[in-house]
C-alpha cells in the first residue's frame, strides 16, 4: 500500500463532511467511455451531420431538429443502459452511510451513483432515464416509453398524450442547470465540508471546479483521483494518479484494515 493511499485513506477517516465530485471518470470501469460530450462519449469534432457534439446536443437543436439530437441522446441513453455500478461508485456510497454529512456532486448522466445506494447526490447535468413531455405535464421514464434505450427505437418519441416531443432530464448545451440540483449545491456551501476529492474530471465547468478553490482558500484538505494530470491539479494537496476503481479500493481496503485493527 502505498504511502499517498494510506494519506488520503486518513483523511477520509478523519472527516466528516467529504464532497466527492466525480466525473465520466469514475464510469470507466462500468464500460463507459471518457470522451467529451454529456456525461463523456464522443471524441470526434462532428457528427455524421456536420455539426459539432455541442450543436446536435444543445435545446435549440432539439426544438429545430429533435430527430438529431434525439440520435445522440439515444447513444448516451443506450451506452448508459448497459453499465452497472463498479466498485468506485458502491464504496463511495459505503463511505457516505458511515459519513453522514457527506455529498456527491456529479456530472454523469448515468444515474450509477443513486442505483449504488448515494443518497446526498447531486446530479448536476441531469439523468439520462427521467424523461418528460416538452409540450404538456407528462411524466415517464425510459423504461416505460422507450425501452430504456434498447431495441429499435422512432425518434424522437412522442408523448402519448399530445403527441409532443418526448425529452430526458439531461442538461444540453445551452441549457440552464436544473433548479432543484443547484439548490442543493447551497445545502453543500452550507454542510462544512471538510474534504474534497474530485474523482475522473478535469474540471472544466465552473461549478464543479468551484468547491476545489474554496476549499484550497480555506486550508481544506483536497484530493485528485485521476490517472492523468488536469488544468487544475496544482490546485490539489494531494493526488492520486491512478483510474478511480483501483484508487478507491486501495482506500477502502486500508480503511478495513484500519477498522479491524
Amino acid at each position: 500500500m502505498s504511502d499517498a493511499i494510506a494519506e488520503v485513506a486518513d483523511l477520509i477517516d478523519r472527516s466528516h463532511n467529504i464532497l466527492f465530485i466525480t466525473g465520466a471518470g469514475i464510469s470507466a470501469d462500468s464500460g463507459l467511455p471518457t470522451y467529451r460530450g454529456v456525461g463523456g462519449l464522443y471524441e470526434d469534432n462532428q457528427t455524421e451531420e456536420g455539426y459539432s457534439i455541442e450543436e446536435a446536443l444543445s435545446g435549440p437543436m432539439l426544438m429545430e431538429r429533435p430527430d438529431i439530437t434525439w440520435k445522440y441522446l439515444w447513444q448516451i441513453g443506450a451506452a448508459c443502459h448497459q453499465a452497472e455500478p463498479n466498485e468506485a461508485h458502491e464504496i463511495i456510497a459505503n463511505i457516505q452511510r458511515k459519513k453522514q454529512g457527506s455529498w456527491v456532486l456529479t456530472q454523469n448522466v448515468d444515474g450509477l451513483h443513486r442505483r449504488a445506494g448515494s443518497e446526498k447526490l447531486v446530479e448536476i447535468h441531469g439523468y439520462a432515464f427521467d424523461l418528460y413531455c416538452m409540450n404538456c405535464s407528462f411524466e415517464t421514464t425510459a423504461d416505460q416509453i422507450i425501452d430504456g434505450y434498447s431495441g429499435d427505437p422512432v425518434l424522437p418519441p412522442a408523448c402519448p398524450e399530445c403527441k409532443g416531443i418526448i425529452r430526458p432530464t439531461i442538461v444540453l448545451f445551452s441549457e440552464a442547470l436544473p433548479e432543484l440540483e443547484v439548490a442543493k449545491l447551497y445545502q453543500i456551501e452550507e454542510s462544512a465540508v471538510d474534504l474534497v476529492i474530485t474523482i475522473g474530471t478535469s474540471g472544466q465547468f465552473p461549478y464543479i471546479i468551484g468547491p476545489v478553490y474554496s476549499a484550497a482558500s480555506q486550508g481544506i484538505p483536497t484530493v485528485e483521483i485521476n490517472p492523468n494530470e488536469t488544468e487544475y491539479s496544482h490546485l490539489y494537496n494531494h493526488h492520486l494518479r491512478m483510474g478511480a476503481a483501483a484508487a478507491l479500493s486501495d482506500i477502502w481496503m486500508y480503511l478495513e484494515d484500519k477498522s479491524a485493527g
